[in-house]
């Protein structure tokens, strides 16, 4: 099996990715979809949570080495930026939505200095909106952004257009296609509803469920 997939796999295990075609979830965004991921669980299970850090510190190593911090995109980031930085023994910083409004107003939380190259740890990437945001920020303070690397990917090509035009490498663990692969295999959804999962990924705006 490849990375991806073993990665899809351990999240599936965790109960993070939830498919759900017949009775789709609602997002935030009013967006419709066929599937739920909730990376926090894998917080809570210590040999799961043991591999993704792993994953995570590996790709961070292997292709940002230049890295002189971490930095996590909050809320869902910050607890996986913090175990890289720990076992890459860097600095580690993170980016809020919005700057707080009491105290010192700080939108990044830590110690940094301008010029100095951050990879950003992130969650999950859906429109890459939230994740971009992170990069604008931090790009506003000084700091150069190398690298992002994400747990889950859902392949938008809204977002692969955006990264693109922003200049930022990302790298995933693993991402939609992986667990849609893994899922048939496992018997978790059926190859009729192979086309449904992939029809929902192409067009996620207006995907309105199965007709």
């Amino acid at each position: 099996m490849t990375d991806a997939i073993i990665t899809a796999e351990k999240l599936l295990q965790a109960d993070a990715v939830r498919l759900s075609p017949e009775k789709p979830f609602t997002w935030a965004s009013g967006w419709k979809s066929p599937i739920y991921c909730d990376n926090r669980k894998v917080l809570s299970l210590p040999f799961i949570r043991d591999y993704i850090k792993s994953e995570l510190c590996n790709v961070a190593f292997e292709k940002f080495s230049s890295a002189d911090l971490v930095a996590g995109v909050a809320t869902a980031g910050i607890a996986w930026g913090a175990m890289v930085a720990d076992q890459l023994k860097l600095p580690f910083i993170y980016v809020r939505p919005k700057p707080k409004e009491h105290g010192l107003g700080n939108q990044i939380e830590g110690q940094f200095q301008p010029g100095q190259k951050a990879v950003i740890i992130e969650d999950l990437v859906s429109t890459g909106k939230s994740s971009l945001q992170v990069v604008d920020v931090l790009k506003a303070a000084g700091v150069e952004v190398i690298g992002m690397i994400s747990i889950f990917n859902y392949r938008f090509n809204i977002a692969k257009e955006a990264f693109e035009k922003a200049g930022v490498e990302l790298i995933s663990l693993t991402d939609y296609p992986a667990l849609l692969q893994l899922a048939e295999k496992r018997g978790i959804v059926q190859p009729e509803q192979q086309q449904v999962l992939l029809n929902w990924r192409n067009d996620p705006a207006n995907w309105t469920g199965v007709s």
